[in-house]
């Protein structure tokens, strides 16, 4: 296991236990959440290494990698990803100012969003560490994915566009990958970076139970007040912040379904459609943010 004896974020010592969270996905097992006392900073105190955190995706239900998982919520969540598919796809045209142009997704999963863009005309390219969504991007949408190691063979300032959805969370060194975006970034190139917001209404509200810590998968927890720490440092500035409004909807249904709640997908609809609304007069407090990033 890595543990952290200082903030990830800022090195400073003064950090303390903030709370203890379940992997209700896969293992039941029990991790700690620590909290940075200066910055503000919530990350996983203890995680397993790269190479051994592959069995804690193992799940079925774990529906990034897996197109076939079962269950209602699951089709629910099929979707609501394909009416943001089209979403996505115009905020990438509007953000990079062109209508065809090179993109890189990072952590493509089973390449849904990589095939919308390439259908748009784009030249695409993908990251996964996953091998089976890996192999199904590639064989059901004919899509270019690469192994995470690979991304340093990538040709520096050959991309318009760089995506992120859910993803920067799960990254062992998100220094690295900072670095390597910014390496491959053309001169006025942008990023979007979706992450899940621990400063959420939904989040305050089920505390331990909030689906999105995910743990041991999610070892970073952002806010926007720490992610402009973490932009700041990785030579980035955020341009623009927008929210992605279904999140929060699944977000609360799994939510309900962690606190034992017999009827969690009526009460996470409701809770949810409780925080959307307030969140209109917050976004800071949305469920998910998308972050806009362009070199400094």
């Amino acid at each position: 296991m890595i543990t952290h004896s200082i903030c990830p974020l800022c090195s400073s010592v003064k950090t303390i236990l903030y709370l203890k969270c379940t992997d209700n996905l896969l293992s039941s097992e029990e991790f700690n959440l620590c909290k940075c006392s200066e910055c503000g900073f919530i990350y996983t105190g203890q995680y397993p290494e790269e190479q051994n955190i592959g069995r804690y995706y193992g799940s079925d239900d774990y529906i990034s990698h897996n197109d076939k998982a079962k269950g209602f919520l699951n089709r629910v969540y099929l979707r609501a990803r394909g009416i943001m598919l089209k979403r996505k796809g115009r905020m990438v045209e509007k953000a990079s100012g062109i209508t065809m142009g090179r993109i890189l997704d990072i952590g493509c999963g089973t390449g849904h969003f990589a095939a919308t863009m390439k259908q748009k005309g784009w030249e695409v390219t993908g990251i996964e560490p996953d091998t089976k969504a890996r192999d199904f991007a590639s064989v059901q949408f004919g899509l270019d994915v690469e192994r995470p190691e690979q991304i340093s063979g990538l040709a520096s300032g050959s991309y318009d566009c760089i995506t992120m959805w859910h993803v920067l969370e799960h990254f062992h060194d998100p220094f690295s990958y900072a670095a390597e975006i910014r390496r491959l970034l053309k001169p006025g190139g942008v990023c979007l970076c979706a992450l899940p917001n621990c400063s959420s209404l939904d989040a305050k509200h089920y505390n331990e139970s909030w689906a999105a810590y995910d743990v041991p998968r999610h070892l970073w927890h952002f806010t926007p007040e720490t992610f402009r720490v973490f932009t700041g440092k990785t030579g980035f500035r955020i341009t623009e912040i927008r929210s992605l409004p279904l999140d929060v909807f699944y977000i609360s249904i799994l939510s309900e379904k962690n606190t034992g709640s017999k009827f969690h997908f009526i009460k996470g609809m409701i809770m949810g459609s409780l925080f959307a609304f307030l969140a209109l007069f917050n976004k800071s407090r949305s469920s998910s943010l998308i972050y806009f990033l362009r070199l400094k």
